[in-house]
């Protein structure tokens, strides 16, 4: 980042954007990390001598994985999390939501009933299980399409990591230059993270389902898991990229793409330089989210029972 003009540009167009305008999801990492380099993130202070389960749906409970993978904790999804609360006694839950809705007031509510001290990690200041919870520690967001969440749980996660993300940033703009031009040729993506992020695999998974649905097939692991079997039938539409691994063995040699990371990179920037390279599969290719967003928000707004907007405002 250089100028002002320079930091913002990116968080101006989120900013400013409307239904006919949605930006790619490369655009809304830049504008996510300008937003992000200009706050102060609050902190997570939880005694690690406490046994905690966190809670999540989706990607919300991948962020969970990465912050809370240190302690003593048991993780669950709005599916299974009553079955785990009977098998154990925990100190503490800790709910993540970005919206604070959804299936967050009914699982916070039920925790209550249970009387079990809650902490909310949300980045929605009026969420609706706030009245529910004993603590809640809101994040700061910027404008963004509904299941983008590159804001709320990146900055969740860089209160955990402490990254700069001037410095993602910067990163970000010498690196894209190595992504190529021709990824709409690709009908099938394959990830391969290392080994110690591989909870950012399920981040990657589900930001593939909500742009691209069954269009583009992907499949995400950690170099270790690629050795058993995951690759046994080729096709010369997949695309091999490697993030922080040198792939020299897998998919065909045109079909590789090397992304290098920097020697101390952690959870923020592997995510956001994935999430920028999907961006860039999304920007070559036809745009199925902007086509189907407002439609699929309508449906899910039915599915929840609450008015679910394809624009998710501060």
């Amino acid at each position: 980042m250089k100028s002002k003009t320079q930091q913002k540009q990116n968080y101006q167009i989120m900013q400013n954007f409307d239904l006919k305008h949605i930006p790619n999801l490369d655009i809304c990492v830049l504008g996510a990390l300008e937003m992000l380099a200009d706050v102060k993130l609050p902190k997570i202070n939880i005694q690690k001598n406490k046994r905690i389960i966190v809670i999540g749906s989706g990607n919300a409970l991948a962020t969970g994985r990465i912050i809370f993978k240190d302690y003593d904790s048991v993780f669950a999804n709005e599916s299974n999390y009553k079955d785990k609360l009977k098998n154990a006694k925990f100190n503490l839950a800790v709910l993540v939501s970005a919206s604070g809705g959804k299936h967050a007031p009914l699982i916070a509510k039920y925790l209550k009933k249970k009387r079990i001290d809650t902490i909310l990690l949300t980045n929605n200041k009026k969420a609706k299980a706030i009245k529910f919870v004993d603590k809640t520690i809101v994040f700061p967001k910027q404008r963004e399409p509904y299941t983008y969440n590159v804001s709320t749980y990146l900055s969740m996660i860089l209160s955990k990591t402490r990254e700069n993300p001037v410095k993602i940033y910067n990163y970000i703009k010498k690196t894209r230059k190595l992504i190529p031009e021709n990824l709409k040729n690709y009908r099938a993506i394959y990830m391969i993270v290392p080994s110690k992020f591989e909870d950012i695999s399920e981040l990657f998974g589900t930001k593939f389902d909500e742009l691209f649905g069954p269009m583009i097939a992907a499949d995400i692991f950690t170099e270790e898991q690629t050795k058993h079997a995951k690759t046994l039938v080729p096709s010369r539409k997949e695309l091999f990229i490697g993030l922080g691994y040198k792939n020299r063995i897998y998919g065909y040699p045109k079909n590789r793409l090397n992304i290098h990371l920097e020697k101390n990179a952690d959870y923020g920037g592997v995510i956001a330089i994935g999430y920028y390279i999907i961006g860039k599969i999304q920007e070559q290719n036809r745009n199925y989210f902007k086509e189907n967003l407002i439609d699929y928000t309508k449906k899910a707004s039915k599915i929840f029972k609450e008015k679910i907007n394809p624009i998710v405002e501060q």
